[in-house]
């Protein structure tokens, strides 16, 4: 399919108000859309469905699915979108919420201090006025965060989504479980290298320690990488890989409820972390903060049971892969407004109007992508 006919489809079912989701993940040149056929809203709180799943920060509520079967499917392979620009314009930073996020933050960190949490992540919102098509957000979205998952995502029942996030939650292929662990944010300087603070180094260590511990219970021969910095966009976050087998008796849902939230989008303990956020927040963060991918989908993989004669013994087997990435880099489109999340992690040391800092990076990341 070419690029016109590819996006037209789109465009023709967001104007007909019909769900669909067009991604493409992180250094991929294909881009696949899903063009639900009706608008039925599709929800999972089993995780045992074949579709694409867009699932809320508090799993107490439940995910909505594209059902594989309800959908009509489509690809598109290339490098870079066509996309008319028209002149952009600055992104200005707002002091708007400044307060309220400060007096939030201070109150995370006395929480800490008395013991009553480790870690906990706080967000908030910006509002911008837009007006141009999703779907140009989109493409532009695609031509400039290679490292990351995007998307847009829009059910008529739920709303319109964007986002570039570079973080995988987990994804499984077979019986191989590869999970990433995420934190610590320095906004990129082309001319120097991050300088990581211990804060920062014990803030990553929190999750690669929770993430190894969480899936104990479900897997085996775990390995952990490394710590390496990664860029995504305008920022520098430290990044180390967990790959380890699933026990086959294993459902999908345990190991979703093990790992989601986070302690890289919701705190530590897991529990109190969340239900601080859940409290003292002055939103709700709706799918900002849960995960979005592909859920139960088959692929044949290769076996070659005898290696001297590969051409006449080699068979296929049907396996299902699932990934599924943190909503982090996000924005709602809503009222002509689009509605830009951020937050940051905090830990003992942190300084509250430094996190307000890290959040007004943020919110450049992702908000320099509208006109």
């Amino acid at each position: 399919m070419n690029e016109d006919i590819f996006f037209r489809n789109l465009e023709q079912q967001y104007d007909n108000k019909l769900p669909f989701v067009v991604y493409s993940r992180p250094i991929n040149s294909i881009i696949k859309c899903w063009l639900q056929n009706d608008d039925i809203l599709h929800s999972t709180n089993t995780f045992k469905e074949s579709g694409f799943v867009f699932s809320p920060f508090d799993l107490n509520q439940s995910a909505i699915v594209l059902p594989q079967s309800e959908c009509s499917h489509h690809v598109l392979e290339i490098d870079n979108l066509q996309l008319d620009e028209k002149s952009k314009t600055e992104f200005k930073l707002s002091s708007e919420g400044k307060r309220e996020h400060i007096n939030l933050v201070t109150k995370g960190i006395d929480s800490i201090t008395n013991g009553e949490l480790e870690k906990v992540v706080l967000s908030r919102f910006e509002e911008r006025p837009v007006a141009e098509h999703p779907i140009s957000i989109f493409k532009r979205l695609f031509n400039t965060y290679k490292n990351a998952m995007v998307y847009c995502w829009y059910h008529p029942k739920v709303g319109l989504w964007l986002g570039a996030t570079p973080e995988l939650l987990f994804k499984i292929e077979g019986q191989q479980l590869t999970t990433i662990s995420l934190a610590g944010t320095q906004a990129y300087n082309p001319n120097r290298n991050p300088n990581w603070t211990e804060k920062e180094l014990k803030e990553q260590q929190i999750v690669t320690d929770y993430l190894a511990q969480q899936i104990t219970d479900y897997t085996e021969n775990t390995n952990i990488s490394e710590v390496e910095t990664i860029r995504a966009g305008n920022l520098w976050h430290l990044k180390s890989r967990l790959i380890s087998r699933v026990s086959k008796e294993t459902e999908l849902k345990s190991i979703i409820e093990a790992l989601h939230p986070t302690p890289a989008v919701c705190g530590f303990p897991k529990e109190d972390s969340k239900q601080f956020i859940l409290d003292n927040e002055y939103y709700n963060r709706e799918f900002y903060t849960g995960f979005l991918g592909e859920l139960n989908l088959q692929f044949s993989k290769t076996r070659n049971p005898n290696r001297k004669n590969v051409e006449n013994n080699a068979y296929s087997i049907v396996k299902k892969q699932s990934n599924f990435y943190v909503n982090l880099r996000c924005m709602q489109i809503k009222d002509d407004k689009a509605i830009i999340y951020v937050g940051g992690g905090i830990t003992q040391g942190s300084i509250a109007e430094n996190e307000w800092e890290e959040t007004q990076n943020k919110a450049k990341t992702i908000g320099r992508i509208l006109r």
